[in-house]
């Protein structure tokens, strides 16, 4: 590209305009557009056909492949979202344990029917709860 005045607009530069860097930047471009489409199928070669430069092509691939900035962030969230929940699962995991190992030795007997029957990985405290507020009814009305 080149500018007719200093603060004029940028124009192509005729082929006979070229110095050295731009016949090298001009070979590289095309070499670098050569290797991409060898590497790509037709579903791809279709989307980058029209793009100029080898730049043009490596963003159009970037955007099929791996979004634009905005998927990208809704994965990060989604996935954000994900982690803190499998966190929250297992920081209850943790406490429904501890409980079970904070019983007096009077429940001994429960919290073994409790670990052997139940899946402490996916047993919530509200089921541990209820499980021991039943227990200690039954234990009462005897």
């Amino acid at each position: 590209m080149k500018k007719l005045e200093e603060t004029g607009p940028l124009l192509p530069k005729g082929r006979r305009e070229y110095n050295d860097t731009d016949k090298k930047a001009v070979e590289k471009n095309y070499s670098v557009k050569k290797i991409l489409m060898c590497g790509i199928g037709p579903d791809e070669y279709n989307r980058v056909s029209a793009c100029d430069t080898a730049k043009e092509i490596w963003e159009a691939l970037q955007t099929a492949h791996e979004g634009t900035s905005q998927v990208k962030q809704s994965k990060i969230d989604m996935l954000t979202i994900e982690y803190e929940l499998f966190k929250m699962k297992d920081d209850e995991n943790k406490l429904v344990r501890k409980i079970l190992s904070v019983l007096p030795g009077s429940w001994e007997s429960k919290v073994n029917v409790i670990t052997e029957a139940k899946d402490l990985q996916t047993l919530t405290i509200d089921e541990l709860i209820g499980n021991l507020k039943t227990y200690e009814m039954k234990k009462k009305r005897q």
